[in-house]
């Protein structure tokens, strides 16, 4: 891989963890459509999922007091369940297929997103739990995309923004982490072939984006930072789904 490309990569790294860390979600939205289209889907995907378990384990002791554990079981539970299942199909899909899933489920998840903001509806019981925490795992590993589920659910049942950003965190951690088992087994040649220095940057570029992300908080308010994110997010998934297409 050329420096470029790794340069490139270590960019979009540290945005994510910006996004990440001032809006509880939004790594993966932003950065999954652009590592699809520069290393190809499963190593993109494959390389999202590992920066979402790194990033989220970082934010996490920050926001430890703010964590529903309750509702990081509840979750959990079944998105382990979705992240095997959607391991196995990724495994099964050639690449073109696999881009255009993940411009279409990013597309799919900011348009729900824009709805549900408006929506009058509310949710409340386990089912409407499970379900997030199985689509989630069942995205994030397929996709690299998991937050979409949850965050449709956390409107929903009007699940207050601290306490839903902070037990993401976790909840991310494990879901990712069983992903990435997942994908060692059933498509270990995805891994993307960085060099170790390139890693260790990715790490290091994440922990930068973390830090940059709390003094963005300050400044910047939720609305606008989710604005950013939409828009962003918006064109990565448009172009993913254009280039899969064009594959085809």
């Amino acid at each position: 891989m050329d420096l470029s490309l790794i340069l490139l990569v270590l960019g979009m790294v540290v945005i994510g963890a910006i996004a990440q860390r001032v809006a509880g979600l939004g790594f993966a939205m932003l950065v999954a459509p652009f590592l699809v289209i520069a290393l190809g889907a499963h190593q993109g995907v494959f390389l999202v999922n590992i920066c979402g378990v790194v990033s989220s384990a970082i934010i996490m002791p920050r926001v430890w007091k703010d964590i529903d554990w309750s509702m990081f079981r509840w979750l959990c539970s079944f998105s382990v369940f979705g992240s095997v299942a959607g391991a196995l199909l990724a495994g099964g899909l050639p690449s073109a297929p696999l881009s255009i899933v993940v411009g279409a489920v990013v597309l799919a998840a900011l348009l729900l997103s824009l709805i549900l903001v408006r929506a009058n509806v509310t949710v409340s019981g386990q089912i409407p739990k499970v379900s997030a925490g199985f689509l989630s795992g069942l995205t994030n590993s397929l996709a690299g995309v998991g937050g979409p589920a949850v965050s449709a659910y956390a409107v929903l049942a009007r699940w207050p923004q601290r306490p839903f950003a902070a037990t993401l965190q976790p909840f991310f951690v494990v879901t990712g982490a069983v992903t990435i088992g997942m994908k060692f087994i059933t498509t270990p040649d995805a891994l993307p072939a960085l060099p170790v220095w390139a890693w260790i940057g990715v790490a290091v570029f994440i922990g930068a984006g973390v830090l940059i992300g709390e003094q963005v908080q300050r400044v910047v308010s939720d609305r606008h930072a989710r604005f950013f994110v939409l828009c962003f997010a918006f064109f990565g998934a448009i172009t993913a789904l254009v280039s899969g297409l064009r594959a085809l």
